[in-house]
Order: C-alpha cells, then sequence, then structure tokens
C-alpha cells in the first residue's frame, strides 16, 4: 500500500525527493479559463456573476438578490442544528478566539533624545473576503479558522462567498458564519467568486484581501488577482508528517495517516520511525483498519501514489528529515516531544506527544488549520490576526533630528545621484548645528 525507504539506502534521498515532488506547475487551460471568467467579470459585473452562477452551480437566479443570504438567514440556520452540533461549533469557535487574541499586535513608537519619535501603527484591514467550498464539500471550520481571527483583528467587514450547487445550503457552514461575525454572505462560487471579491461589482464591494480554500480554478483566480488584493496563499494538497519511537498504538498512527489521505488521493502521509517491527505493525493496522473507511478508494490512492514508511536511525535523523520535508503537519507521537521540538525548524503546525492528532488541530485546539504547504514551511506560516493587519512606519522628526539625519541623508542621496533627495534633506539644516 506505502513505498517502505530506509535513510540507509544509498540512493534515499533521490527517492525522498521523488516522493516530495509535486507538480505544482499552472495548467494553462485553467489559467486562460480564469483569465476568460475574471475580465468577464470585471467588465459586466453582477450580469456575468448570474451568467457564470447559472453555467456552472445550475442555480437560476433573477437578480443579485436571490444570490443574497440575510443575517436571519443565517440565525435560522444556526437554530435548525441539532444541539450537540450547536455546542461542537460553539466550543470551536470560543477555543480559536481565545487562541487568537494572544496574536494582536498593538502600535508601539519611541523618543530619541533629540525629540525625534520613531514607531509603527497597527492598523486592521477595512474589508477581507471569505472564500468558502460550498455543496457536499462543506467545511464549517474553516469558516471560523478564517473569520475569527479578521474579527479579532478588528476587520470592519467580512464578505463571505460560498457556492450552493443547484440551491444546496449547509446549514453548518452558514451557522459557523452567524457564530464568526460574517457581516455578508453571497452564494457565489469558482473564480468568478473571486472576480467580484477582487474588482468588485455593483453589489458586492471590493476586498482588501482573500482567504479561504478551493479547487485549481480557485486557487488560479487568486494567484491572478494577487496585487490587486492581498491573499492568504496557494495552497497545496494537505499534509502530514508523524514521527515516532515506536511506542504508540499502531492503529492510532495508522489513522492518523489516513486523516490526511482521505482529503485527495494527492494529499501525502508520512511515518518515519527507527523501530522497523513498528513500521510494520502500522502497515498491519492500515491493511485491517481501511477496509472500513468511507473513503478507502481515496485513501488507498493517496497512500500509494505520496505516502510512505520510513525507517531512520534514530529520532535525531527525523528531526532533520522533518526540516527537510517542512510538512504543513508534524507529529511527534515520542515520550519527550518537547526535545525533539526544540530540533524542528520547519513546519506549518506541530503536535507533541501521543494524544495531540492533527485532527483535533482541524477543528478546535485553537491555532489555525489554514497552513503552509508543499515544503513552504521554510519561509511562511501559519493564517493569523497579523494577516489582517498592515503597519504603517511613524516618522516625527524634531529640528534637531533632521540637522543630523540631514547630513546623513544627503550624503547617501548624493552617492546615489539622487541631487533632489539630498537637497530635500539639506533645506531642513541650519547653519550653525
Amino acid at each position: 500500500m506505502m513505498k517502505r525507504l530506509s535513510t540507509t539506502q544509498i540512493d534515499f534521498q533521490p527517492q525522498l525527493a521523488d516522493l516530495l515532488a509535486f507538480e505544482t506547475a499552472q495548467n494553462p487551460q485553467v489559467d486562460a479559463d480564469v483569465a476568460a471568467i475574471l475580465q468577464a467579470v470585471r467588465q459586466r459585473g453582477d450580469a456575468a456573476l448570474l451568467e457564470y452562477t447559472r453555467r456552472f452551480d445550475g442555480l437560476e437566479a433573477a437578480d443579485m438578490a436571490a444570490l443574497t443570504l440575510q443575517p436571519a438567514e443565517l440565525l435560522a440556520a444556526y437554530q435548525r442544528l441539532a444541539p450537540v452540533q450547536r455546542e461542537a461549533l460553539e466550543a470551536a469557535a470560543d477555543r480559536v478566539r481565545r487562541y487568537h487574541q494572544r496574536q494582536l499586535q498593538a502600535s508601539w513608537q519611541y523618543t530619541e533624545e533629540d525629540g525625534t519619535v520613531l514607531g509603527q501603527a497597527v492598523t486592521p484591514l477595512d474589508r477581507v473576503g471569505l472564500y468558502v467550498p460550498g455543496g457536499k464539500a462543506s467545511y464549517p471550520s474553516s469558516v471560523l479558522m478564517n473569520a475569527i481571527p479578521a474579527k479579532v483583528a478588528g476587520v470592519a467587514e467580512i464578505i463571505m462567498v460560498v457556492p450552493t450547487p443547484r440551491g444546496e445550503r449547509n446549514d453548518l457552514v452558514l451557522a459557523a458564519a452567524h457564530i464568526a461575525g460574517v457581516d455578508r454572505v453571497y452564494t457565489l462560487g469558482g473564480a468568478q467568486a473571486v472576480a467580484a471579491l477582487a474588482y468588485g461589482t455593483a453589489t458586492i464591494p471590493q476586498v482588501d484581501k482573500i482567504t479561504g480554500p478551493g479547487n485549481q480554478y480557485v486557487a488560479a483566480a487568486k494567484r491572478a488577482v494577487f496585487g490587486v488584493v492581498g491573499i492568504d496563499m496557494v495552497a497545496g494538497p494537505s499534509e502530514i508528517l508523524v514521527i515516532c519511537d515506536g511506542q504508540t498504538d499502531p492503529d492510532w498512527v495508522a489513522m492518523d495517516l489516513f486523516s490526511q489521505a482521505e482529503h485527495d488521493e494527492i494529499a501525502q502521509s508520512i511515518l518515519l520511525c527507527p523501530d522497523a517491527a513498528y513500521l510494520t505493525q502500522v502497515a498491519e493496522s492500515m491493511a485491517r483498519l481501511l477496509p472500513g473507511m468511507p473513503r478507502q478508494d481515496i485513501i488507498r490512492a493517496s497512500l500509494a501514489n505520496r505516502g510512505a514508511l520510513i525507517q531512520v536511525r534514530d529520532l535525531a535523523e527525523a528531526a532533520e528529515i522533518a526540516n527537510q520535508i517542512a510538512p504543513e503537519h508534524l507529529e511527534l507521537s515520542v515520550a519527550d516531544p518537547w526535545a525533539l521540538q526544540a530540533q524542528i525548524r520547519h513546519a506549518g503546525a506541530i503536535f507533541l506527544g501521543r494524544y495531540a492528532s492533527e485532527a483535533l488541530g482541524d477543528y478546535c485546539a485553537g491555532p489555525n488549520h489554514v497552513l503552509p504547504t508543499s515544503r513552504t514551511a521554510r519561509f511562511a506560516s501559519p493564517l493569523g490576526v497579523y494577516d489582517f493587519q498592515k503597519r504603517s512606519s511613524l516618522i516625527y522628526v524634531s529640528a534637531a533630528g533632521a540637522q543630523t539625519l540631514g547630513r546623513i541623508a544627503s550624503t547617501l542621496a548624493h552617492g546615489e545621484g539622487l541631487q533632489a533627495h539630498a537637497l530635500s534633506a539639506e533645506y531642513r539644516l541650519q547653519e550653525g548645528c
């Protein structure tokens, strides 16, 4: 079912490179289709949105009012949920909110001896767009993970777009929008929804940043509009890397590997362990448990395509390989996870100990589940409050400060051949100072 590798193999590194390789090149046909949609929405606005909604979602709408959900409809969806679902959503939202409140950044400044004041003003974005997959692929957890940090940051307005193919609405998603404080909801999807958020229409105002997951057309559209608006990231397939010392119940680890493999056939699940016998036990657990999984065909394909059981020399080597992989999710299922964590430099989210399953992070632990994939954890971070805040530099220069700074700036400006820059600084210099 899964590849078996060992770091002692002469060709281990080439095999690992092949395992990690993922075709990230843009699809020219998808890009061309998306470009046409973006242009149509930019030129024809709401009319194009109505046309694409009929074509792609099979949803007839006479006007944009028919694609607009009022706050009362979100509340009604919340009230329709079974009490246990409402309580779970509320509990998850509370944990996500409390975690992200600790990320809130504040403005700061300091005063130099000559009276010059330098600092930074931290302000929230004005308006954010949240893309949420719709229909059968419904993720209320994504609503919480994207909207709550924006609210904590102080974003004035959150606009959510969610496709409702053939009018199919998901109460969990709409209830999550109600709990998270989403301000407006439109039943739009695909590249056309991204275009509406990026460029604005008569009905939908332009946002400052677009976040949230989607299919390849949504990803291509987000990439295309970056620069007009901000985006969170262009995410690749989901990933999990488990480092285990061979003492965790093999069924637990097998199911953790399944938890990412069930996303799609190109998701990646890898286990590192120094104990060859334990790797065999996990393989046996997977073979026994897989027939009972509703998404077993997807899991089987994912594990065969991109999964691996890798024997390492020791946990220190496992940490180095983890840093090379830079996974989206990293589980440290070992006796002393904190000691091992100190050796980890690159990972989106790190789950410490035998009881910290990745699934808890997806839904309710508190940290964000929007994470860097495809080795981008080497330079990128989880989505957070800081993604919905921006920073402006503050520079107040006193008369005395202008004498010192002016001479420095003048010298450097002349060196760069920018005389107007130099004179701008020199005009403020005072004789005798």
